[in-house]
């Protein structure tokens, strides 16, 4: 089941911070691409250096020094470990980021898709250990903006493609099937620690991310001032104008 599409009838803005980044993404990736050609071991190097190992927040220290350990719960969501992972990201990311991010405005959508991937990070850290295996993704924060608009848009339409055909069904539907698979993955991974002894998909950092998603836009709501359980057509935002 694969989302290609979502309603947008009622979106007011161009989503310039998700194209922004999803074009980051990209050339990021591009940039681990170059540093491959260069060598395993280049490689090796520039992700130890960039993304988050567990280890340094247990350690509260970086062997080799460099910068601060935790600014690689910011770098690590820019990293991907191979097309798969990068096109799967994206492609959810611009599906479900441009009426969040009409929704937040964009600044503050900005800050929470950072929280959210900070917040994935973290989940997916506590529960790894002291590891040595880097975490990469920006699916921490990309599951974060699937809380926020199942929070927010629960009944849009969203088209998937499945078996062969393409289907129109509720966020709710695509979104909750989504958050299931995660959550029961990475209570099973607790016991193996996957993506963490022997690599893997960093379920937990889903699973973080998509509460903190949740929490993100409940807590704009509050700030709005959106009076009714259910969403009514868009309204400024305290942050608009930036």
């Amino acid at each position: 089941m694969i989302p290609i599409g979502d309603d947008n009838s009622d979106r007011e803005r161009w989503p310039v911070i998700t194209a922004a980044l999803v074009i980051a993404n990209f050339l990021v990736f591009l940039y681990e691409l170059s540093v491959a050609n260069q060598g395993d071991y280049a490689l090796q190097e520039f992700i130890q250096k960039w993304a988050a190992v567990p280890r340094d927040y247990f350690t509260h220290h970086r062997p080799g020094g460099g910068v601060p350990y935790w600014t690689t719960l910011f770098t690590s969501m820019f990293l991907h470990g191979g097309w798969g992972h990068l096109l799967g990201n994206m492609l959810y990311l611009w599906i479900f980021g441009d009426n969040v991010e009409d929704r937040f405005g964009r600044f503050a959508f900005i800050i929470f898709y950072l929280a959210a991937g900070v917040a994935g990070g973290l989940t997916q850290i506590m529960a790894s250990g002291p590891s040595n295996l880097p975490l990469v993704g920006a699916s921490g924060a990309i599951a974060g903006v699937l809380g926020a608009y199942v929070f927010m848009f629960p009944t849009k339409r969203v088209r998937i493609f499945a078996y062969l055909f393409v289907f129109e069904v509720p966020a709710f539907v695509v979104i909750g099937l989504w958050a299931l698979t995660q959550l029961l993955n990475g209570f099973g991974s607790l016991g193996a620690r996957v993506a963490s002894d022997s690599g893997g998909v960093a379920y937990l950092a889903h699973v973080g991310g998509f509460a903190a998603g949740i929490v993100g836009a409940l807590a704009w709501r509050l700030v709005a001032g959106v009076p009714s359980r259910r969403y009514p057509p868009r309204r400024r935002s305290p942050w608009e104008g930036y």
